[in-house]
Formats: C-alpha cells, structure tokens, sequence
C-alpha cells in the first residue's frame, strides 16, 4: 500500500480513536483488547498505529514479563486480571493469558493438564468479564511462513532491529508447524458466542492495521462528543531572556 495513502488513512482513523477516547471517559467504560500473533505478526506496529495520537492515561498498554515465582503460584490469569480497566480506561494486551495456548504449550513450559484446564476455563473467564459490562476484543495477526523468514532475516541483518530479535523467536520458528496446530486448536476451543476471535491478516502491515482499527471502531457502540469551542486567552510576557539565568544552553 502506497505510504501517503495508508498515513491519510490512518490520521483519519486516529482522529475516530481520539473520539471513542473521548467517549470512553466520558461513560465511565471499560474495554479490553486482547493482540496476540507468531512473532513478527506486528503486535507491537498495530499497538503504535493505536495509541500514537491517544492519551496513555485511557489507553494502557500491558505485555507481561514471564511470570514470577509467587506468580506461578497464583490463579492462573490472575495477574492479567490485575491490570483490567477501571472506568475510563481501554487496557491493550501485547500478549495475554492466551500465552497457556500457544507457547506454553509450544515450548512445553505447561503440562498437558494445565492447558486442559485453561481452555475449559478461558471461555468461562471471559463469559464472565463480559457479563461484568467490559467489552472484550480478541485479535490473531496472521502471517504465513515466507513473511516471518522476511522479517526474522531483516532483524539479523539491520542492526536497529537486532534489538527486536531474541533466542525464543529463533527457537519458535523453528515450531512453525507445531505453532499453527496450537493455533487451530486455542482458535477453535476459545472462539465463543460472548468472546469470538477476529483473525486479521497482517502479511501487509499497512492494510492489516488499517482493517484492525475500522473493526475495533465498527465493534464499540461510541459516539461523536459535543466538543465547546475553545478560544486561546491571552498571556503576559515578562520579556525575560532565560540566557540571562546562565544555564547551560545547547
């Protein structure tokens, strides 16, 4: 997609993101939305286009480190839960509790009784935060394997992107097979009535990111706020020179 026109459109989009911001502390309401992709689906490029233009005070981004001792202890999802929205507030998951379904499962960090009793109680988890007046959006970015090798490959070969690029995602690639499986089956078992998946194709960052947002847009019920005209008052100028202070001036 062409860049001028993906950016009108998104600076079009993001002005409808101000305004269900706008709604959202106005009501009082609570809205979670889950991302979750194989590594390099764009998660973290779809979060930006989002919250770029947006309050971080309403939009909350969370992506949970690995879980620590006491916390392995605890509810399973319990530390998700913790960071759930107050009133006023959109919580973003770069990553959730989904993790159970696909690299725990993946790389054999939960046993097979463990991921049993979380895709029994994920539906039920859900049915729940729905019932309480949360609105619950679930995204899977979706990309195919010649795009992953793409971008893995630029990350090893740029080294503004090394960053980006961990031992577990070369590690994970190589469980593409075993990935998709894990995919097909949380997708199927966890897609429910209350709580459905959105699959969003991000092979395309550009267009995927536009498609996503029109959909969270389409999916919550805001509206316009009646916005009072406002008009700049004026201000006195003591004329100080803040060179005259002597600070170090660059």
């Amino acid at each position: 997609m062409n860049k001028l026109k993906y950016e009108a459109q998104l600076s079009e989009l993001q002005v409808e993101l101000v305004y269900l911001q706008e709604w959202v502390q106005a009501t009082g309401q609570r809205i979670v939305i889950v991302f979750e992709g194989r590594d390099t689906a764009g998660k973290g490029g779809m979060i930006h286009a989002i919250t770029e233009r947006c309050s971080s005070r309403v939009f909350r981004v969370e992506a949970l480190p690995s879980p620590s001792d006491r916390e392995r202890t605890q509810l399973y999802g319990q530390r998700y839960i913790e960071r759930f929205p107050s009133a006023g507030e959109i919580v973003i998951f770069d990553r959730s509790w989904y993790n159970r379904a696909g690299v725990e499962r993946v790389m054999g960090f939960c046993t097979e009784q463990q991921l049993e009793t979380f895709m029994h109680n994920a539906p039920l988890m859900e049915k729940m935060i729905v019932r309480e007046g949360i609105i619950l959006l679930k995204y899977w970015l979706d990309i195919d394997l010649k795009e992953q090798r793409k971008r893995l490959q630029s990350r090893i070969d740029a080294p503004i992107k090394q960053w980006k690029l961990s031992p577990m995602d070369l590690e994970s690639h190589k469980h593409w097979d075993d990935y998709t499986i894990a995919r097909d089956d949380m997708l199927k078992r966890t897609s429910t009535e209350h709580a459905p998946w959105f699959v969003v194709n991000t092979n395309n960052k550009r267009k995927g990111r536009l498609k996503c947002i029109r959909h969270i847009l389409d999916q919550i019920p805001y509206t316009k706020p009646e916005i009072d005209p406002v008009t700049l008052p004026q201000a006195k100028d003591r004329k100080s020179d803040v060179s005259s202070l002597k600070p170090y001036m660059i």
